[in-house]
């Protein structure tokens, strides 16, 4: 039975491997969305052309560098959970694809969807249905994965919302 313990043992540390990975994932979409944040920051327009070009280019080159990091943990899924992960993903990137046009209403959508994810939702806010049947779809790493994801991008909205009122 020494065998099991063994096993047992590379078990709890493939485990902790999947969950610091998933950590450093989550690590990189923070940079990326920062950067992000800089390169369209309002503040970019009280300064001179020259340090808003030397700005920019900064920011170019730590996103060509942080872009060279692929950390990846692949999640078993059957094919209609790949369906439901892929309409996740679609309504996701119209979503960000909309936050530059109108960042208030694209914040009161992803309220929506992050309602769908919650058992305890924003009464303020509705619940995407159309959303939450697909996120039902997913696998339950899924669902916390894009759970996270949403709240980057809510976090992220309001910093625009913040920018841009100031």
């Amino acid at each position: 039975m020494r065998l099991i313990a063994v096993l047992d043992q590379v078990e709890m540390r493939v485990e902790r491997l999947r969950k610091d990975t998933v950590r450093i994932e989550e690590e990189k979409d923070s940079l990326l969305s920062t950067l992000d944040s800089i390169k369209h920051s309002e503040l970019l327009l009280d300064i001179s052309e020259c340090d808003k070009d030397d700005i920019t280019r900064y920011a170019d080159r730590i996103l060509s560098r942080a872009m060279t990091v692929e950390v990846t943990v692949r999640t078993d899924r059957d094919h209609q959970q790949e369906e439901a992960l892929y309409q996740v993903n679609m309504y996701i990137d119209q979503l960000v694809m909309s936050v530059h046009n109108d960042a208030v209403s694209a914040h009161s959508r992803c309220q929506t969807y992050m309602n769908a994810c919650t058992s305890q939702p924003d009464p303020n806010a509705g619940t995407d249905k159309n959303f939450e049947t697909a996120i039902l779809g997913c696998t339950l790493d899924d669902q916390k994965r894009v759970k996270k994801r949403l709240q980057g991008l809510l976090d992220y909205i309001a910093k625009l919302n913040v920018t841009t009122c100031s």
